[in-house]
């Protein structure tokens, strides 16, 4: 039996799209395997899905993994077309507010963004404009499904009636678990990195007001990784699509290589130069010198940490009290314990850690704290943080006194899983969907309607 797969999209777009795939998809990659509304579904998308979930090690026949990587597709786009019937709307901040944070999600999975470059053989600025609007769209349809299945909720006794009616044979094994808090600390830039980082950046501005070119500058000096080897250029973009300071002083350039003042975002300091605008765009090269925390703040950071773990470790304070009074991360709300992203529960198995975290839990026993570990923020900034074990489970049967919150998280996918084939049952009924003969033999899980 074939497991079913829903790879997220914009993973295979950033993953499949440079999959080093045969010639085969060369000469299919404009071939349209089906249409929804104006949406078109490529040959060439379910062969990228398809490759990487071979190298993800998926394995049964491969037309039944490509028909439901094809109906998993379809499905995308059908929410995408109800999502321009309710007029939902994804604006620019929060398209590139994901797609920095899945991108240093994936350059921290290589270990270093040069690695993932050469590995794909595309630049950061490339991953970015191929997969912005993939993204957009993306975001739009978990919006649309969003609202199929808003109402949806699970009644304990629903849950329940739900693990009963699982046989006997067939209820899965839970693998070992893990409830795992977190204290960080983030030391903030002081004024006299603050004053250095600008100070550093004005000297270069007067080199180029003196007639030094901005792109060697920019290639020298410049802390943004996805635009310095490229003299600084990002390319043109339309308002909302950069921090409010930087697209208030690119707009305001009026001529070519027009220079801007130091300006301050939250990612830095920066000194702009106009390219050129076209219309609503704008194209500018900049330089980027980020104010660095300074050693002795990053080691005060540390020893405080671990003088807050020596109390817990002498039983003076617990550790949620510790989280909630002295840690930086939001999470300290919930006692400090790491959430999984996408369920939000707290017990999280071993492939759904961080290997750096996983590395240090796995030699500490329940109840133990460790000492200070270097770590690096969502946004990239500088801190130190401890971990502290809560519990660590034994593999063992689902039972409702252990695992209720896993059997309702299942109980209640199942129950989005009706509601949303009824949701296609319908809506495909009234939708302009074709599909190419290659998938017409399809055994598709859910109930579509085709136009003929």
């Amino acid at each position: 039996m074939i497991k079913r797969v829903l790879i997220p999209v914009l993973l295979i777009g950033l993953m499949g799209s440079v999959v080093k795939v045969n010639a085969q998809k060369e000469k299919t990659v404009d071939e349209i395997a089906a249409l929804v509304g104006s949406h078109p579904v490529y040959w060439s998308d379910v062969e990228a899905q398809f490759a990487q979930a071979k190298a993800q090690g998926l394995t049964g026949d491969p037309y039944t993994i490509r028909c439901q990587i094809f109906e998993n597709l379809v499905y995308q786009k059908l929410l995408v077309y109800q999502a321009e019937i309710d007029s939902l709307v994804v604006g620019d901040d929060q398209v590139n507010s994901e797609l920095e944070r899945r991108l240093r999600y994936y350059i921290q999975q290589f270990g270093s963004q040069q690695k993932l470059e050469e590995f794909y053989d595309k630049s950061i600025d490339e991953f970015k404009n191929e997969l912005r609007e993939p993204l957009r769209q993306e975001i739009l349809s978990q919006q649309a499904q969003g609202k199929i299945v808003e109402s949806v909720k699970m009644t304990p006794n629903e849950t329940k009636e739900y693990f009963n009616n699982i046989k006997k044979d067939s209820i899965p094994i839970i693998p070992t678990e893990y409830e795992i808090g977190q204290i960080v600390k983030t030391p903030v830039v002081g004024p006299s990195q603050l004053k250095e980082a600008r100070e550093k950046l004005s000297t270069l501005r007067d080199r180029v007001v003196r007639g030094e070119k901005f792109t060697t500058l920019a290639v020298l000096y410049s802390e943004d990784p996805g635009s310095a080897a490229k003299g600084g250029e990002l390319g043109l973009f339309s308002r909302g699509s950069m921090a409010p300071e930087f697209e208030a002083a690119a707009f305001s350039l009026k001529n070519k290589n027009d220079i801007s003042e130091i300006i301050k975002t939250k990612f830095g300091f920066h000194l702009l130069q106009l390219i050129e605008r076209k219309g609503d765009l704008v194209n500018v090269r900049h330089i980027l010198i980020i104010p660095k925390v300074s050693p002795d703040d990053l080691a005060l950071a540390a020893t405080k940490l671990d003088s807050i773990a020596d109390k817990v470790r002498a039983d003076s304070l617990t550790f949620e009290k510790a989280a909630l009074r002295f840690s930086d991360d939001p999470g300290k709300v919930n006692g400090g314990l790491i959430q999984s992203q996408s369920s939000g529960n707290t017990r999280l198995a071993a492939d759904e850690l961080d290997p750096k975290v996983f590395f240090v839990i796995d030699k500490m026993k329940p109840g133990e704290i460790s000492g200070s570990l270097p770590y690096t923020t969502e946004d990239g900034t500088q801190a130190y943080r401890v971990l502290y074990l809560k519990l660590r489970t034994e593999p063992h049967k689902a039972n409702m006194k252990d695992d209720y919150n896993k059997i309702q998280e299942w109980a209640l996918a199942n129950k989005k899983d009706k509601v949303t084939a009824k949701w296609i049952e319908l809506k495909s009924k009234t939708a302009y969907i074709r599909l190419s003969e290659r998938f017409k033999t399809c055994d598709f899980k859910y109930k579509w309607t085709f136009t003929e």
